[in-house]
C-alpha cells in the first residue's frame, strides 16, 4: 500500500488520486504522458485526466500497458473515459483533415485496486480497494 506523509503527521495509508489538467498535458508527447500515467498508476495511485488522451494514445497506453505486466508486480491498469460532448466536435473539414479529438475526462487505476469502474452518461464511478 502506497503511503504518503502529510504535514509531518507520519505515515498515512489510502488511495492517492492524481488529477493532472489539461494544461500540464498539453505540451507533453503522447509517450510522456503515457509514461506519467503509468508511473503513478504503477505506485497504486489514481490518475484522472482534465482532457483525457486521444483513440490512439489510449490506445498506445493499453500497448505498453500489455507489454510491462508481470506475474510478480504490475497487474495492469482500468481506464474509463466521457467522451467529448457532440457539440463540442470538430468540424467537417477537421475531422477530413485527420484532427484526433481527445476524450473529455479519464480515469485511469491499478487493476488490482479497481473492484469496478462503471460510467454512464454522466458520471463515472469507481470502487476501489485498498489492496
Amino acid at each position: 500500500m502506497p503511503e504518503t506523509t502529510s504535514s509531518g503527521d507520519g505515515p498515512q495509508e489510502g488511495v492517492q488520486i492524481d488529477l493532472i489538467s489539461g494544461e500540464r498535458m498539453a505540451g507533453k508527447t503522447s509517450m510522456e504522458k503515457i509514461r506519467l500515467i503509468l508511473d503513478g498508476v504503477r505506485d497504486g495511485n489514481i490518475v484522472v485526466l482534465e482532457s483525457g488522451l486521444t483513440p490512439d494514445e489510449e490506445s498506445k497506453l493499453i500497448e505498453v500497458t500489455m507489454s510491462e505486466i508481470n506475474p510478480d508486480g504490475f497487474s495492469g491498469i482500468e481506464i474509463e473515459s466521457f467522451p467529448q460532448d457532440q457539440a463540442s466536435d470538430t468540424s467537417l473539414l477537421g475531422r477530413l483533415m485527420g484532427k484526433q479529438e481527445t476524450s473529455k475526462l479519464t480515469v485511469i487505476g491499478p487493476a488490482n485496486q479497481i473492484q469496478s469502474l462503471h460510467k454512464d452518461e454522466t458520471l463515472i464511478s469507481a470502487l476501489i480497494s485498498r489492496k
